[in-house]
């Protein structure tokens, strides 16, 4: 069952929305219909939305606690673009 919603939207979000939604074929209805189903899906639905080779691919690699991807990371893209 459809029923109607009301929003107060700035102008030009209007405009861009309406825009993306001509280039995907979609109706604005069915742009925000879709990203309320987003935001309102449960952590096991988003779970079983992932593709089976990352599924297969999950918990392969076995990470310390204390483990810093930010550090890591900068410390890469340091040696990699500034120590030349």
């Amino acid at each position: 069952m459809n029923k109607k919603l009301t929003l107060s939207v700035d102008d030009l979000i209007i405009e861009k929305a309406k825009a993306y939604a001509d280039d995907n074929n979609e109706s604005l209805s069915k742009l925000v219909e879709n990203y309320f189903r987003l935001l309102t899906a449960s952590k096991k639905n988003k779970i079983t939305d992932i593709s089976p080779l990352v599924k297969d691919l999950m918990g392969t690699i076995d990470v310390p606690e204390d483990f810093d991807y930010k550090k890591e990371k900068y410390e890469y893209l340091e040696s990699r673009y500034l120590n030349d």
